[in-house]
């Protein structure tokens, strides 16, 4: 997806809507570059949260009463703006759980253990977050199913010719990222979905690092499942969003069974409410779907593609300050056409860790360590990297205050002295 127009976003002013911006560390203004693990939260989020817990707190769908439509109508609605968001065909496709991994979750325990039987292939990537991950290795245990691997190349993208070499083995499941969390590799998800159907089977996309980043249309990608948090676009912690296709979410078994999720229960048997209802059993987090719903409006005003234009316009100038520093090692791709706003890399000999101990005395946080992706780095053989995440708020002087951050990293490790003195020869 290269990026050829200027970003357009009022940075400044967009930071100002965010209230966390106001703080300091070690007497330093806050550069948040930890986005890939979470967002902040803009004060109309906050505010929305705070105005349904004063105003229109009570139970959902079950109320004869004024308060209990008002909460209703605002625990739906947030339903309709999520579907907006990712042109979904009906409403009935967006089922809310608590994040990204419960979604994968849901669908390895309702739709895998229905399809997956022995012998069965799932198929994965090197690329993939734990979270997409661990549930198929379970269920693969269980069902005696075999996981095949797509591997990744040195710059870390996928080897899709490997894809189509596993795809003729008619695997039941491909499950891919449609964005890396530990390299920014931007997938070709609507490539990958086309074969997999061709070939038989059913898709699981993990839109955790891409949802909330760029304009994502799943009725173009054409995936059956699509899986992503509201805590990493604007929105609460401890809720999040599988999408399904209607078909495929009708055909599936519950996942959770309790309240709210039936339409009739007997004392030996049990039927099951409509979709979405159906998977989201018990009292939902009512409030945190309100201010994913908040979240939604915001990023709907600001404009997804505004976003994704103004991390690329970023992205260029981190990667080409990085690259200039010859102790820095970076991972991923070295087209940023291929890469989202985030970028991995290691300070020569140095551990990720205090790497980003020495960031923290500048105020610039960022995330060190596996990421969740312990065989991904295996693959690259580092034990952890130091991960920068771009988002909607960042600015050039948050880029230049981490790269003073590294800078001052090498002089304290004399990484400086020592390339000086390797180029000397």
């Amino acid at each position: 997806m290269a990026v050829t127009e200027p970003s357009l976003l009022k940075v400044e002013a967009l930071r100002r809507q965010f209230p966390i911006f106001k703080r300091s560390f070690n007497g330093k203004e806050l550069a948040y570059l930890d986005n890939a693990a979470t967002t902040q939260k803009p004060g109309i989020v906050i505010q929305e949260l705070t105005r349904f817990y004063s105003e229109s707190n009570a139970n959902i769908h079950r109320g004869a009463y004024a308060l209990s439509e008002e909460a209703t109508a605002a625990y739906e609605g947030a339903r309709q703006h999520v579907a907006g968001l990712i042109h979904a065909r009906s409403v009935q496709e967006v089922v809310f759980v608590r994040n990204a991994t419960e979604a994968i979750n849901l669908v390895a325990y309702a739709w895998g253990r229905r399809n997956i039987h022995p012998g069965d292939r799932i198929v994965l990537t090197e690329l993939e977050h734990h979270s997409n991950l661990v549930p198929w290795q379970l269920l693969a245990q269980e069902r005696e199913a075999l996981l095949e691997f797509v591997p990744i190349d040195g710059q870390g993208r996928l080897d899709l010719a490997v894809l189509d070499r596993l795809l003729q083995q008619e695997p039941k499941l491909v499950a891919v990222g449609h964005v890396s969390n530990a390299l920014g590799t931007i997938n070709p998800v609507t490539e990958i979905v086309r074969k997999a159907h061709a070939a038989g089977a059913r898709v699981l996309v993990d839109g955790a690092q891409s949802v909330p980043h760029q304009p994502v249309d799943v009725t173009e990608i054409d995936a059956d499942f699509l899986a992503f948090s509201g805590h990493k676009m604007c929105g609460p912690t401890g809720i999040g969003v599988l999408y399904g296709k209607q078909d495929v979410l009708e055909a599936m078994p519950p996942f959770l069974g309790g309240g709210d999720m039936i339409r009739q229960v007997q004392l030996h048997e049990s039927t099951w409410n409509d979709l979405p209802w159906k998977f989201e059993a018990g009292t939902p987090h009512i409030a945190g779907a309100v201010g994913l719903g908040a979240a939604v409006k915001f990023l709907q005003g600001i404009g997804m593609q505004a976003i994704f234009v103004h991390e690329q316009q970023l992205l260029a100038t981190l990667l080409d300050r990085l690259q200039s520093l010859p102790y820095v090692s970076l991972y991923g791709p070295s087209d940023p056409a291929e890469q989202a706003g985030i970028v991995s890399f290691t300070l020569g000999h140095i551990h990720a860790h205090d790497v980003a101990t020495v960031l923290d005395r500048h105020a610039v946080a960022v995330r060190s360590g596996h990421h969740c992706c312990q065989p991904l780095m295996e693959r690259l053989h580092v034990p952890a990297t130091v991960r920068a995440s771009l988002y909607l708020y960042s600015t050039e002087h948050e880029v230049e205050r981490l790269v003073q951050g590294i800078q001052d990293a090498a002089r304290i490790f004399r990484l400086d002295r020592a390339v000086r003195g390797d180029a000397r020869g």
